[in-house]
């Protein structure tokens, strides 16, 4: 007599395995949002701690066109790479920002944000200069993280 296993325990066997996978895939793809919105929620602390920076050492926020890039070139050297927001549209998109308008411009603004478009894809954000709220976009969008100093 031959030994080795039948057709029917190889299903069998196929088939547990099959459950497992079906259980495990959508548990991972929960913690890969969870690490995805812890790691947008770091970089945006560290996004506000250069934006801070910045304005200590010059007096006024780093203007909304390439803020990053203004961020690494400043002397003294402030933030070491580009952030990209892991629920941008392309694994190239920055953070964004938002800087409140002054009464001259965003040369005097008060408040700013830095924020991620969130779980969704289509957060946004935007803060008022004179009393420092940060407005959420549309009940879509409201997935934002963000970071300012203004408040909600």
């Amino acid at each position: 007599m031959k030994k080795g296993f039948t057709l029917i325990e190889l299903l069998i066997v196929m088939a547990v395995i099959a459950i497992l996978i079906g259980i495990a895939i959508p548990s991972f793809r929960g913690m890969q949002q969870e690490a995805n919105k812890t790691k947008a929620e770091g970089d945006l602390r560290v996004l506000k701690i250069a934006v801070e920076s910045y304005y200590k050492n010059t007096g006024t926020y780093p203007a909304v066109a390439n803020y990053q890039t203004t961020l690494l070139g400043a002397m003294p050297k402030i933030l070491e790479a580009n952030l990209y927001d892991p629920f941008g549209a392309t694994s190239t998109t920055t953070y964004g920002y938002s800087l409140g308008t002054g009464s001259t411009g965003p040369s005097d603004a008060k408040y700013y944000l830095v924020y991620s478009v969130g779980i969704n894809g289509a957060g946004t954000a935007q803060v008022n200069n004179s009393t420092g709220v940060v407005t959420l976009g549309t009940a879509e969008a409201v997935g934002a993280i963000w970071a300012s100093n203004g408040h909600l």
